[in-house]
């Protein structure tokens, strides 16, 4: 697999060009989408990306344990957690990124879930288990096990690896506050999942958020350049890691309500960069969540000292509206929910977006990953009647352990990689990179932007699937 060097595959720039076109042009047949199958179906995506001593009720079968050994030539478990994309590698800044926008999810449109709101709290618990091992030596943060070059050298399930499984780490000569920030955020929002489920698990998610964010701010750095050889330019944080910073405040503010974060978030504003393009958001860049979850303080009345936040995310807004030639990335639909509780709409100039016309925006994103596209395909792998059959992912192209109980060695593997076949392991839920620029999608494992899925394209689309599922 090449460098991953971008915020998230093609699914996301195509998906707002070509969803944003529609909106120009004649309304086109639509079909009618199950929401709630793609939802269970996006959640089940993250136990086909398990890593570890898988549990018993297990359902992803094709799969068997992992990576045993994680973490044992540092003296340290650090067994679990997922894989991020069709490697075996565990990257900790997006892996944390990816539990942040599953506790998002869980805690805006947990209602929304029905039966599968225990699925995603099991899909955020996996990861936090990894998240507090990684983190359970203070002034220490492991961030990530897997020599990338070694890794992306063979094509092997993740059961066969004999890769190297060096282990990363950040102290505080060898700081990294966006990869720290962003583990304090997640072991913040997922505190806020747990409070009511689990309280005494809870608690320890916020008192090792609290540490982490303490550790993140007092020693502050990129892990870019701590560890450029490991993590670049793979997820290389190209911007900054001041806004994980404010991030990781937003959310400890949100889980403990406490004054100082409020202030710490004040105080930094400016400093720490808030008002940045944001016209994007993902693992590298949170300036747009940042904004859009302050907000929604402003919006419920409470919260007027920050009311810039506010005017920031509007911009971000605005920015996804017809007729703005700004690149993008991606688009939540949280906001449209605050603005829509608040009765309130975004002023864009001459235009104003009402959250009608923001949850359409959203739907008609969701609807073209479901199929409503040029190809009439679904990008996500199970999903409808013509979706992805030769997705970039080790374990759903090589044959299962229960098919071919022989061990496929780093290259052996490479005739499965290179084969015309479709994966024999269907990684249901998977959402790949996308089409690119033409609308074209090769279904090819080689294509690596176009084909391969990533846990930080599906995390946020579970609370997409989930508000849609409740509001068709």
């Amino acid at each position: 697999m090449a460098p991953k060097s971008f915020s998230f595959p093609g699914i996301f720039p195509a998906l707002l060009a070509s969803s944003l076109a529609l909106l120009l042009l004649p309304t086109p047949i639509i079909a009618v989408h199950d929401y709630h199958d793609a939802l269970r179906k996006s959640i089940l995506f993250f136990e086909g990306q398990r890593s570890g001593k898988l549990p018993p009720d297990q359902r992803v079968k094709w799969r068997r344990d992992s990576a045993l050994r994680d973490g044992s030539t540092a003296g340290v478990d650090l067994t679990g957690g997922y894989y991020d994309a069709g490697d075996n590698v565990k990257f900790g800044f997006p892996m944390a990124f990816t539990t942040t926008l599953l506790a998002w999810s869980i805690i805006d449109f947990g209602r929304n879930m029905g039966p599968e709101l225990k699925n995603a709290v099991k899909a955020v618990k996996w990861s936090t288990d990894y998240l507090l091992k990684a983190t359970a030596k203070p002034g220490v943060v492991y961030v990530q096990v897997g020599d990338a070059y070694s890794d992306h050298s063979c094509w092997e399930r993740p059961e066969d690896m004999d890769t190297l499984r060096t282990v990363y780490k950040i102290d505080n000569a060898h700081p990294g506050s966006d990869v720290a920030g962003e583990t304090a955020a997640a072991l913040a929002a997922a505190s806020i999942v747990f409070r009511s489920r689990d309280p005494a698990y809870s608690r320890l998610l916020l008192n090792r958020a609290v540490r982490v964010f303490n550790f993140a701010d007092k020693h502050r750095g990129a892990y870019s350049s701590s560890l450029h050889a490991a993590v670049c330019p793979f997820y290389c944080d190209v911007n900054g890691y001041q806004d994980e910073l404010l991030w990781a405040a937003a959310w400890l503010h949100k889980a403990s309500r406490k004054r100082a974060y409020r202030e710490y978030i004040v105080k930094n504003e400016v400093v720490l960069r808030a008002g940045d393009t944001i016209n994007e958001f993902g693992w590298d860049n949170k300036h747009a969540g940042i904004n859009v979850l302050i907000s929604k303080e402003v919006l419920m009345g409470r919260a007027d000292y920050f009311e810039s936040f506010k005017q920031n995310a509007d911009g971000f807004i605005c920015s996804i509206l017809p007729g703005i030639t700004h690149p993008q990335v991606q688009y939540s639909p949280a906001y449209s929910n605050y603005l829509s509780h608040a009765n309130k709409a975004v002023p864009c100039g001459e235009r104003s977006a009402s959250p009608a016309l923001l949850k359409q925006l959203a739907k008609r994103q969701v609807n073209y990953i479901l199929g409503d596209n040029p190809l009439g395909m679904s990008y996500m792998v199970g999903y409808g009647s013509r979706f992805p059959q030769r997705i970039h992912h080790r374990g759903s192209s090589l044959p299962s352990v229960a098919a071919h109980p022989g061990r496929i060695g780093c290259k052996a593997g490479s005739r499965y990689y290179l084969s015309s076949s479709p994966n024999p392991n269907l990684l249901l839920g998977a959402v790949v990179g996308g089409p690119n620029v033409s609308d074209a999608f090769p279904d090819s494992r080689p294509y690596f932007q176009e084909s391969e899925p990533t846990t930080y394209i599906n995390a946020p689309l579970v609370g997409l699937l989930a508000f849609f599922s409740a509001h068709p």
